[in-house]
């Protein structure tokens, strides 16, 4: 006698071999036996075998139809052998029986099982419900088909054309549309991002990776909504002064500006100007809002993303022949050893005479220039007189290094700058420590020092950047990296030789200067009273979160920018045909192209020193994927100096180069303390910073 019963949601067959109470033992056709429970017996049978019966009974099954035994089986609950013998018209045979359970089993749409061997009919509006959604099934099958036999075809259906970027960025996975392109990309064994870019549905790898950052940072979009510019003030006192700019060509965001006034005596008066955009933008308006929500402005070869309206930026960047409004630093100063007399503080309007750019003096105003006093170019005895100060700033801000057991800064590396037009690309080398990035750079930090004392002796937050030690000399010499970190008080910054720094020089483009803007409008026109009246008081834990926010959005902008810089160094190699390379070695197995910031890999290469100079063969690049690939031709006898920064930054994060020359870290916001970990900062970069060119307006690495 044989068993037809039920076992794990599976129906099986088998012969019996005991039967003892209310279990049967049971040797199934491959051998194996099992003990089956009385209650999970469907049924008894003599003929066929168990293997036929299965067989047999799924054959059977197929041949049933299902909307005429659901039509039979009423709307009562039945067991499967009273529905058999209303559907063949007898008591079912074995096979008959077997293929009818399988039958009621396998169409859940149309029986709903009740237990062991019972069901009940469907409802008739279930029923209809079901059988539209598997027609739906069937129809979206053969349009996902279509789709994917036009996708391998390397064409992208004309529903997916405006789906691309959200079929890449932030797909409903749910989707025939996304289902189709990840069944192509299997099929054709692509990622998706270049199926989308060989069916046309993203122009370019440009474009690839710009719509990624703006699904992922700009979801709306990178314009602004229409707002109301709020009007220059007209009560301010204007400035005795011709001030004037240095900066990029491409240059749009000009908020720094300098003025020098002769005072007689031996003394001079220099000016730092600073565009005053706080004096329009009040705390929680639409245009704060709108600033708060970018936190920088965007940097990227040959665009920008502005974290103000260019209206806002046109109203109020110190542009050439405009009287603007301006946070004035001025420093009184005894020419004979340049030594600071006194500081001052003004808001006033000031009249801006000329914008300088690097493009038309790097070539004239070279040390040995202004040593000699040689060549002729615009406010040339102003240039001179903030270089020597300069020089005495630099010093001091040594001497003060040396005091905090810090090595002397070296400004020995070279800068990259990008221009592209028409998707033409110019990489232009530019090294550090030119005279008039020394004067960009001492005069900001500087103010920014002299701005952060002015905030903390007034009893007011401001946000801070301070750097010390993480770590100590060893034996080997200097062994730990130095820290940056951001807090809402003041604290030395070691790296840069001063007792305090706060970002306040570049209010049109970073959100934490313009925080400390309105800070330091507060000490100005309040006095002691301050702490009262500033825009963020003691202990106003916004001033946290908006230090958290800036730290991930900053670090967020670094890594496009990275990557576009990254992009268009390898656009370059195909632009200029460059096979044959020469690279520098800056630590073990990475090296950094000499004409361009281009970091590559070359995994196996021979032990080689560092600042060695090497040539390459340049086998593959991919726009996509950001990768090169490339082979070791020969060593060269030549050998390029590296400082020690230089080696341990644009290593550690292997790209050309970063943007706020500090590998940020999540912030880690207490409410006594918003400190966001960085790597270190140098002049250098702060005369990066302050260039405010598109790839300059960030600190470079």
């Amino acid at each position: 006698m044989n068993l037809f019963f039920e076992e794990s949601g599976d129906f099986k067959a088998g012969s019996i071999m005991t039967h003892a109470g209310e279990a049967y033992q049971v040797e199934m056709a491959s051998g194996k036996r099992t003990k089956v429970k009385a209650k999970d017996v469907l049924l008894q049978f003599a003929s066929p075998d168990p293997a036929s019966l299965i067989e047999q009974a799924k054959a059977a099954a197929a041949e049933i139809d299902l909307e005429f035994l659901w039509e039979v089986a009423g709307q009562e609950e039945f067991g499967f052998a009273e529905l058999g013998t209303e559907y063949f018209g007898h008591a079912p045979q074995p096979v008959e029986a077997a293929g009818l359970i399988y039958a009621l089993h396998n169409a859940p749409i149309y029986f709903y099982k009740k237990g062991r061997g019972r069901y009940k009919a469907a409802p008739e509006a279930s029923l209809k419900a079901a059988l539209a959604g598997i027609e739906k099934k069937k129809q979206q099958a053969l349009i996902q088909a279509g789709y994917v036999e036009e996708l391998k075809q390397n064409r992208l259906p004309e529903t997916m054309k405006s789906l691309a970027l959200q079929l890449l960025f932030k797909p409903d996975k749910n989707s025939i549309e996304y289902k189709a392109l990840a069944e192509a990309c299997d099929a054709m064994q692509m990622s998706p991002q270049r199926l989308m870019l060989a069916a046309g549905g993203i122009a370019s790898p440009k474009h690839l990776h710009l719509a990624k950052f703006h699904y992922e940072h700009f979801p709306k979009g990178v314009g602004f909504p229409a707002i109301t510019i709020p009007a220059l003030p007209t009560d301010l006192p204007v400035a005795d002064v011709e001030a004037f700019s240095i900066d990029d060509v491409t240059t749009t965001e000009i908020d720094d500006a300098f003025s020098v006034v002769d005072l007689g005596n031996g003394q001079l008066r220099v000016g730092i100007h600073i565009a005053a955009p706080a004096l329009g933008i009040q705390r929680g308006d639409a245009i704060d809002q709108m600033a708060r929500g970018r936190m920088s402005t965007v940097y990227m070869p040959g665009d920008k993303i502005t974290m103000l309206p260019d209206e806002l930026v046109n109203t109020y960047t110190l542009g050439a022949g405009q009287t603007r409004p301006a946070v004035s630093l001025y420093a009184t100063l005894n020419t004979e050893d340049w030594s600071v007399i006194s500081t001052e503080t003004r808001v006033e309007a000031v009249p801006m005479v000329s914008n300088l750019r690097h493009n038309d003096l790097d070539a004239l105003v070279t040390e040995d220039n202004l040593a000699n006093d040689a060549g002729e170019y615009p406010h040339k005895a102003d240039i001179a007189q903030l270089w020597k100060w300069a020089l005495v700033l630099e010093q001091g801000r040594m001497a003060k290094r040396e005091s905090f057991g810090m090595k002397p800064e070296q400004n020995n590396r070279v800068d990259f700058n990008f221009y592209v037009e028409d998707d033409v690309v110019s990489i232009v080398r530019r090294k550090r420590g030119a005279p008039l990035d020394k004067i960009v750079a001492e005069l900001m930090i500087f103010a920014n020092s002299t701005w952060g004392k002015l905030m903390a002796d007034h009893g007011i937050p401001g946000i801070y950047r301070a750097q010390g030690v993480a770590g100590g000399r060893g034996p080997g010499g200097w062994t730990a990296r130095m820290q940056v970190r951001m807090l809402t008080h003041a604290a030395p910054h070691q790296g840069l030789g001063v007792d305090q720094y706060a970002w306040s020089t570049s209010p049109l483009r970073r959100y934490t200067d313009l925080v400390n803007q309105w800070q330091i409008i507060a000490c100005v026109q309040h006095g002691i009273t301050a702490p009262l009246v500033a825009t963020f008081k003691p202990k106003d834990a916004d001033l946290f979160a908006i230090v958290s926010g800036f730290d991930a959005a900053y670090a967020a902008y670094a890594d496009f920018q990275n990557n576009m810089e990254r992009y268009w160094c390898l656009r370059w190699l195909g632009q200029e045909e460059k096979r044959q390379v020469e690279a520098v070695v800056l630590k073990d197995e990475v090296l950094r192209l000499v004409d361009i910031p281009l970091i590559i890999r070359l995994p196996g290469m021979p032990q080689t020193a560092r600042g060695a100079q090497v040539r390459l063969d340049i086998l593959r690049w991919d726009e996509v994927d950001l990768e090169v690939e490339a082979r070791l031709l020969e060593l060269l006898s030549t050998v390029t100096e590296l400082d020690e920064e230089e080696m341990d930054d644009e290593t550690s994060t292997e790209v050309a180069e970063d943007f706020s020359a500090e590998e940020a870290t999540p912030a880690e916001v207490t409410e006594t303390a918003a400190e966001t970990v960085i790597e270190a900062e140098t002049a250098d970069d702060i005369a990066n910073n302050a260039a405010s060119t598109p790839d300059e307006e960030q600190p470079q690495a």
